[in-house]
C-alpha cells in the first residue's frame, strides 16, 4: 500500500494487458527451463538433462565440440561427467553451473532466443585454488513442443580464462 491506498485497483485487465501477461508467462517458462538445466547438470542427472533439449538440438561447446541431436548430447554429457572425464569434480553439486542475467525474447508463439551469463565454479578443498572454471555467455534458441519449452540451439561463448567464441559473436541481440 502506498499512502494508504492499494497500488492496484480492481479494474479488469485490458486485452493488451492480458496479451502482455501471457507473454511474460511464456518467458518465465523458458527461464524455468534454463534454471532446471543448471540444477540437473549440477546434480549430475544427465538422463533428465538431455530431455530439456529438442530431439534435433544443436550444442556448440567450443573446446567440448559440437553436439548434434538429443542422443549425442546425452552421450557427451555422460562422458564429460564420468570418472576420468573433463571435470575433476564429478559428484553431485561438486560445482555450480550458475546462470544469471537471462534475457529472453519471444520471436513467435513457439520460438524464442535467449542470452544468459555463465559463472562455472568448482568446490575445491584448497581455499587458495581458483574455483572458477569458466565465465561465458550462452546464446540459445528455444522451441515450444506441446506445453514445454526445449532448447533447440545452445551456443556457449567462452570468455575466461581463455576466449573461445564463434566467428559471428556477439551479433545483434536481441534480434
Amino acid at each position: 500500500m502506498q499512502g494508504g491506498k492499494a497500488m492496484f485497483d480492481d479494474t479488469p485487465l485490458t486485452g493488451k494487458e492480458i496479451q502482455e501477461f501471457r507473454k511474460y508467462l511464456e518467458i518465465d517458462k523458458i527461464k524455468k527451463t534454463k534454471l532446471l538445466y543448471s540444477q540437473l547438470m549440477d546434480s549430475r542427472d544427465i538422463d533428465r538433462l538431455a530431455l530439456i533439449f529438442a530431439e534435433d538440438a544443436l550444442c556448440e561447446f567450443g573446446p567440448y565440440g559440437t553436439w548434434n541431436g538429443r542422443k549425442e548430447i546425452h552421450e557427451n554429457y555422460k562422458q564429460v561427467f564420468q570418472p576420468g572425464g573433463d571435470f575433476e569434480t564429478i559428484e553431485p553439486y561438486g560445482g555450480f553451473h550458475s546462470t544469471t542475467n537471462q534475457w529472453v525474447e519471444l520471436t513467435s508463439p513457439t520460438t524464442a532466443v535467449s542470452r544468459i551469463y555463465l559463472h562455472d565454479i568448482v568446490h575445491e578443498p584448497d581455499p587458495r585454488s581458483n574455483p572458477v572454471i569458466w565465465y561465458g555467455l550462452y546464446d540459445e534458441d528455444y522451441i515450444k513442443v506441446g506445453d514445454e519449452w526445449q532448447i533447440k540451439r545452445c551456443t556457449l561463448q567462452y570468455l575466461w580464462p581463455k576466449r573461445i567464441i564463434t566467428c559471428d559473436w556477439p551479433g545483434a541481440f536481441p534480434p
